[in-house]
């Protein structure tokens, strides 16, 4: 009985921390006006975050340095916001595998 129980717990994990692709995803996506009006703007977001990296900025006052970092920390909001990433912490994590043990 111990085996079988330690067998669905292994087999469940292994089912949800590593994904497998189908072949449908692998198929050729069109890129729809809005995707790349996305990556367009998310390009010149990354372009400007270089030239901000690349500058002077011993001689700038602490007000000016004041606005590169909170530029910098909003162009990093907007790139995040543009991303379609499903982030998922690690507590939720336990939670979600917990629950699937006790369920199962």
């Amino acid at each position: 009985m111990k085996k079988i129980i330690i067998f669905i717990m292994f087999a469940s994990i292994s089912l949800t921390c590593f994904p497998y692709h189908s072949n449908a995803a692998s198929a050729a996506i069109s890129a729809t006006s809005s995707d790349m009006t996305e990556s367009a703007q998310a390009n010149a977001l990354i372009t400007r975050l270089s030239e901000i990296k690349s500058m002077d900025k011993a001689n700038l006052t602490a007000p000016e340095k004041k606005g590169l970092r909170k530029e910098v920390r909003s162009i990093q909001h907007q790139l995040r916001d543009i991303g379609n990433g499903i982030y998922i912490s690690a507590g939720a994590l336990i939670l979600i595998l917990i629950l699937l043990i006790i369920l199962l």
